[in-house]
């Protein structure tokens, strides 16, 4: 694959705070994963027909939303430590965790920790517009993690007995995973904020699965909703298949649902999953309908 690359990430070729805490790069090809025994990962690949070497460290799982602090973050060196991958001599055990959406690489650290290199495409336009060559690109995102994932939860119903329905959550620990600034758009402004990012297969926008539309999760328990109504002149996004996927917290890996359309209106399915809705969610921004 060709690299849509971030020059200013390597300009300076220094070690430095990741702009995304999973975000490495795009359109990398021949990944590979090291691990050694002080908790450092090297990451090889191939961009724009040159190898390149990152090394990352310094963080893993992730934090509560937390006001006026920072989510856990890697930092990520872009020249390998200044040829310190020439000796990394690391090594990662066969991985044995649990499955993963997106997966390109994962291994098993001598501490018993998990690395993880996952790559999807997240900056797909919405109602299935044909994507640039800037929004096609493949991110390539690094996670480190002990225990349990994040949950993306997501139930299926009706809205006004016609459109097909999403509600849920994104929990991780037993809590919400929100954040506490976004634009106007519904774009993350911190380091907490997580958008769900929603596709559709064999809808009218064309075969196989095509971007619907992105949103953020609630406070406080991460919760959200969304229904496959009309936007402007786009057809609505309706289709056979639903997936969903999001950026883990912190440095955790990115998390992936899918399901089957929930078919034509059932009445008494859409009763008994509204009355769900109100009590799980607990979400005013979610109305019943």
């Amino acid at each position: 694959m060709r690299l849509f690359f971030a020059a200013a990430l390597i300009a300076a070729f220094t070690a430095a705070p990741a702009q995304s805490s999973q975000l490495v790069d795009r359109n990398a090809s021949n990944v590979r994963l090291a691990v050694n025994a002080k908790g450092e990962a090297l990451l090889t690949y191939e961009a724009e027909g040159a190898t390149r070497h990152v090394l990352a460290w310094g963080a893993v799982n992730a934090i509560a939303p937390t006001g006026g602090r920072q989510q856990v973050e890697f930092s990520l060196d872009y020249s390998g430590g200044h040829g310190k991958w020439k000796t990394f001599g690391g090594d990662c055990g066969n991985y044995d965790g649990p499955p993963l959406a997106w997966l390109v690489v994962a291994c098993k650290a001598p501490d018993g920790s998990y690395w993880a290199l996952q790559a999807w495409q997240r900056s797909l336009p919405d109602y299935g517009v044909a994507a640039t060559a800037e929004q096609s690109v493949w991110e390539l995102r690094l996670s480190h993690w002990t225990g349990p994932l994040a949950v993306l939860t997501i139930k299926e119903d009706w809205s006004y007995r016609r459109f097909d329905h999403l509600y849920g959550s994104l929990t991780y620990g037993g809590g919400g995973v929100y954040g506490f600034r976004s634009t106007r758009s519904g774009s993350p402004l911190d380091t907490f904020g997580r958008n769900v990012y929603v596709d559709t297969f064999g809808s009218a926008y064309g075969a196989g699965w095509k971007r619907e539309n992105s949103f953020l999760t609630h406070r406080p328990n991460g919760s959200f909703c969304y229904g496959f109504y009309p936007h402007g002149g786009h057809p609505v996004g309706k289709g056979a298949k639903y997936r969903a996927t999001v950026i883990g917290p912190g440095v955790t890996p990115d998390v992936m649902w899918q399901g089957s359309s929930p078919g034509s209106y059932n009445r008494a399915a859409d009763v008994a999953a509204n009355a769900d809705q109100r009590a799980s969610l607990r979400d005013s921004a979610c109305k019943v309908n």
